[in-house]
């Protein structure tokens, strides 16, 4: 059974984080499109079955890997080994935003986020999203959506796809964004723009 639950509820955010801490999938909005995620470290929780399930309840092939989103800059250095000057150029200025980071990866980090040494990164510019990353840490976040199928903007459209496959979807109205999030890769030489989104490659290169 899924639950929808309006993010304005008092208790949405402890709610989601219950559904976390007990190995739950929670999909929520965030400033692109609806986000599906799960804890990648807990002291008490398998969090390698919680990650599992993404690939599972996505239907999602298990050699892509799926990205981390954090609620704080602090939070990066729980994800990221470093950061080469210009990713940190475009942190500082696209964050919170939609900018996915490709960098290189913690080895502690559970080893089905990706197979190979780095980890996509980003900070959502959404106040709810921002909420509960903040309360949860960083979260294992793939679109929520079945693979192949248009990626969704409301909670319906969410409940249309993964209803009775996830626990509980927070309701936080229309994403503004509407497209995933642009994907710079920075473990190179030089920064390669790996997927087009919102951001632009005018924008990133202006910044670098």
């Amino acid at each position: 059974m899924t639950v929808i639950l309006s993010g304005e509820h008092a208790g949405a955010l402890r709610q989601a984080l219950d559904v976390l801490t007990r190995g739950g999938l929670v999909a929520f909005p965030t400033d692109t499109v609806y986000g599906l995620g799960a804890l990648i470290s807990h002291e008490s929780l398998d969090v390698r079955a919680a990650i599992d399930q993404l690939y599972l309840v996505k239907e999602r092939d298990p050699i892509k890997a799926i990205a981390v989103l954090i609620g704080r800059l602090s939070d990066l250095a729980r994800v990221a080994s470093e950061m080469n000057p210009a990713a940190s150029r475009l942190a500082a200025y696209f964050w919170p935003g939609a900018l996915t980071l490709v960098v290189g990866r913690r080895p502690d980090l559970p080893p089905n986020l990706s197979q190979g040494a780095t980890i996509g990164v980003r900070m959502p510019d959404h106040p709810l999203a921002l909420e509960l990353l903040r309360l949860s840490g960083p979260l294992a976040v793939t679109s929520a959506n079945l693979s192949g199928r248009p990626s969704c903007v409301t909670a319906a459209e969410v409940f249309d796809q993964l209803g009775g496959r996830i626990t509980l979807i927070l309701d936080g109205g229309v994403t503004p964004g509407g497209q995933s999030s642009t994907v710079v890769d920075c473990t190179g030489r030089e920064p390669l723009i790996l997927r087009s989104g919102p951001i632009s490659a005018e924008e990133i290169h202006s910044v670098l």
